[in-house]
């Protein structure tokens, strides 16, 4: 795709537009030049300091626009509709059924015509129009991929509704978002925008489930079903109630959660709602009741933030910390873990590991620094732990080499680096995440299939001599003899590959 460039208006710019072929973000630099000659610089500057990069200027994980999609098809009443380069669109709707969508994902198709004319934008407009049924829907999300976006495609000049269905544009492009974690923020704080203007105009619906007669604690994270129950029951002896966890499943109930008081950031990386509900005049808190000591810490930082009374808290504190103790020392864990992922709870599930009898030396999480795990890192610091934002795949690997532990925690690479070396190890957002973490039910959660891990390292020396030789290097696949290895052919390429790259270097600098 060559040519010129859709800014915001019909006529053509002379930017230069980012080529279709291998283009993505996986070509950072040049796809994030030509958005802001696009007229983008606006939103990648926000995006630059609510999501701050790491060593890497493109994701490690899956496509970040994942995170956004994600919340959007969990709503119920919420189209979604992609605008970007097919493939994108055909792996970004196959992971999303993959990972339990059960609803169809608008496509509105480009080709370097209508992208650098505007017909693209006006496609869009039409395809929102023509959906825009208020008996089916409360909003459309229309998302821009990276192609899209660094074309200039003016995703804001939509209407604000249409047929009385709410229209919410956003800009998800893989070189302005590091993770699909942060990309959940990027629709969640669009929405409550979006709702907290509607709420500021005038009366709007009550939730389906109703108006709580308690003071509520909106609750900042997707968590597993059984924790905001486990929370509520937390929060019942200091007189206060759970509200609606953000990111919502219905509209209505985004209403309620602005309309708390006061925000427990469970997972500590959503800055755009953060900013959201502090313009509401909402108070956050950080951390989360994981394990006694962070249970102990959380309840005494939400009585606080609610003036609830010392007797209070220590109410709801002795009520519980006993059966989370309980139950921590019953189900022990021993071993040496090291634990890393892209999913921002990272941080919570070490410090409940630990407080499980583990030694985690090193916890890696690819989500930035922020205030609201301050608490989080403290703990762990204070411990003897390690612990890497914006970690990369590389940190993550290296710390598990280094530390040769029981058992890694970790992403899908991770953790096939761990099982080649005869490591055990469990991917963190199938199977460490998804569970239970919060008060006496998330104390014993972890234990069984963490236990049942370590205690494989037996089969995993058995599997590792077995298939000693076999699928490495220059032996991968099936082969009747030794491969023929030409060295100096290999010397030859490596050369062209590091001129290439210096090239490119060099060409984002001009």
């Amino acid at each position: 795709m060559t040519g010129d460039v859709f800014i915001d208006s019909p006529n053509v710019s002379d930017a230069p537009t980012p080529s279709e072929d291998g283009m993505g973000c996986h070509s950072a630099g040049k796809m994030e030049a030509a958005a802001r000659s696009a007229g983008k610089s606006q939103i990648l500057d926000q995006y630059a300091a609510d999501y701050p990069q790491g060593p890497h200027d493109k994701p490690q994980s899956m496509c970040p626009a994942f995170g956004s999609l994600r919340v959007g098809l969990r709503m119920r009443r919420v189209a979604t509709v992609l605008s970007g380069s097919a493939c994108c669109v055909y792996g970004l709707t196959f992971v999303s059924h993959f990972y339990g969508a059960r609803r169809s994902v608008g496509y509105v198709p480009f080709n370097s015509e209508t992208l650098v004319t505007g017909k693209l934008f006006e496609d869009i407009r039409e395809s929102v129009h023509a959906m825009a049924d208020p008996e089916k829907y409360d909003a459309i999300v229309v998302t821009n991929l990276c192609v899209p976006t660094a074309s200039g495609v003016p995703l804001r000049l939509l209407p604000n509704e249409i047929n009385g269905v709410r229209i919410v544009g956003i800009d998800v492009p893989g070189f302005g978002i590091p993770t699909h974690a942060e990309a959940k923020d990027v629709l969640a704080g669009a929405m409550l925008k979006y709702a907290r203007e509607e709420a500021e105009a005038g009366p709007v619906a009550t939730p389906e489930s109703g108006k709580s007669d308690r003071p509520t604690v909106a609750l900042l994270g997707e968590m597993f079903p059984v924790d905001p129950i486990s929370i509520g029951a937390m929060l019942d002896p200091m007189g206060l109630a759970a509200g609606p966890t953000v990111p919502c499943r219905e509209w209505r109930e985004l209403y309620a959660a602005l309309d708390c008081g006061g925000v427990a950031a469970i997972h500590p990386f959503y800055t755009a709602a953060v900013r959201e509900f502090e313009a509401a005049g909402r108070s956050i808190v950080g951390s989360a009741p994981v394990g006694h000591d962070g249970t102990a810490a959380w309840l005494a930082g939400i009585g606080d933030a609610f003036n609830v009374g010392a007797d209070k808290i220590a109410e709801a504190q002795n009520k519980f910390l006993p059966a989370i103790k309980g139950a921590l020392a019953a189900t022990p864990i021993n071993g040496t873990i090291t634990l890393s992922g892209y999913e921002g709870s990272e941080l919570l599930v070490a410090r409940l590991l630990i407080e499980s009898g583990a030694n985690v030396p090193y916890v890696g999480t690819a989500c930035a620094k922020s205030a609201w795990s301050e608490a989080d890192r403290d703990w762990l610091e204070a411990k003897g732990v390690k612990v890497k934002f914006r970690a990369s795949l590389e940190d993550d690997c290296s710390a598990m080499e280094a530390i040769n532990p029981d058992l890694a925690i970790g992403t899908t690479p991770v953790v096939q680096k761990a099982k080649e070396r005869g490591t055990p190890g469990l991917y963190f957002t199938n199977l460490i995440s998804a569970r239970p973490l919060m008060g006496p039910a998330g104390a014993g959660s972890l234990a069984q299939v963490v236990n049942a891990a370590i205690g494989n390292k037996g089969r995993m020396d058995t599997m590792r001599e077995f298939f000693e030789g076999v699928g490495n290097g220059d032996t991968a696949g099936v082969w009747e003899g030794s491969p023929n290895v030409d060295d100096g052919f290999r010397a030859h390429r490596k050369k062209k590959h590091e001129k290439a790259a210096r090239a490119a270097k060099a060409a984002e600098m001009i």
